[in-house]
């Protein structure tokens, strides 16, 4: 089987899903920003969200829990930050901060947590 036509684990995931939605509404959200902030907080908010769903898929391709763990956190911690910025973004006026990217950042994070909680009981039972 080739790599292009082997299913990704990541891919099935709910979580991983819903960060790849947050993604597509973060860049609609920020592109309205004004220029001066291209490479300041628009490339901020970028990142940080970027790295929520490449978190999940990173974690999800590794073989211990864990390592799996580790990188759902990395990912919270990634979708913490966005969620600083965009009350950032807020404050300052840039563009409208919908309540639908606020909404999707609960909700990651709720999956996230829960997630993560199920992986460690599993592996306390162990």
């Amino acid at each position: 089987m080739n790599r292009e036509s082997a299913k990704r684990p990541h891919e099935d995931l709910t979580v991983w899903q819903r960060a790849m939605v947050l993604v597509e509404q973060v860049y609609a959200c920020s592109s309205t920003f004004p220029d001066s902030e291209r490479f300041g907080l628009t490339a901020q908010m970028r990142r940080a969200a970027i790295s929520v769903p490449s978190n999940i898929a990173e974690g999800a391709a590794r073989r211990s829990t864990p390592e799996y763990l580790r990188f759902l956190s990395i990912a919270r911690g990634s979708l913490s930050e966005l969620d600083t910025q965009l009350q950032i973004a807020a404050r300052l006026g840039y563009g409208k901060v919908s309540s639908d990217i606020r909404t999707c950042i609960d909700e990651v994070f709720a999956m996230l947590t829960g997630l993560m909680n199920a992986l460690q009981t599993r592996e306390a039972t162990r």
